[in-house]
């Protein structure tokens, strides 16, 4: 579970990124980061549009995966960045391991 602390949450937040961020896009995912404020800590939000299913439970099950993935590899190798990860709909049938190969690209490619 990705702790409170480490969730991007406010609009403010979100608007920064996008506007100032460095991207990566493929066929799964999008990933924008840009350097952290004073926290310390990286922050993640990770957003999942309904054009990626209409059925809630699918989205939840999508964000549930990624924030595992981020939790479990990343949160303590990241120094204070904020990172936007967006789904695209190529993600809807792919395999927990397929997700985690890709995200891994991109924060290489960002050198995250």
């Amino acid at each position: 579970m990705l702790p409170l602390k480490n969730r991007l949450s406010k609009k403010k937040d979100f608007d920064r990124v996008f506007k100032k961020g460095k991207s990566s896009f493929d066929d799964l995912l999008g990933v924008k980061t840009i350097k952290g404020g004073k926290q310390g800590f990286p922050r993640f939000g990770i957003m999942v549009s309904s054009k990626i299913s209409k059925k809630a439970v699918t989205r939840n099950k999508i964000k549930r995966r990624i924030r595992n993935i981020v939790a479990k590899n990343y949160i303590d190798n990241i120094n204070a960045k904020d990172v936007i990860i967006i789904t695209l709909p190529g993600i809807l049938n792919k395999k927990y391991n397929e997700i985690e190969k890709s995200l891994c690209a991109h924060f290489k490619k960002l050198k995250i």
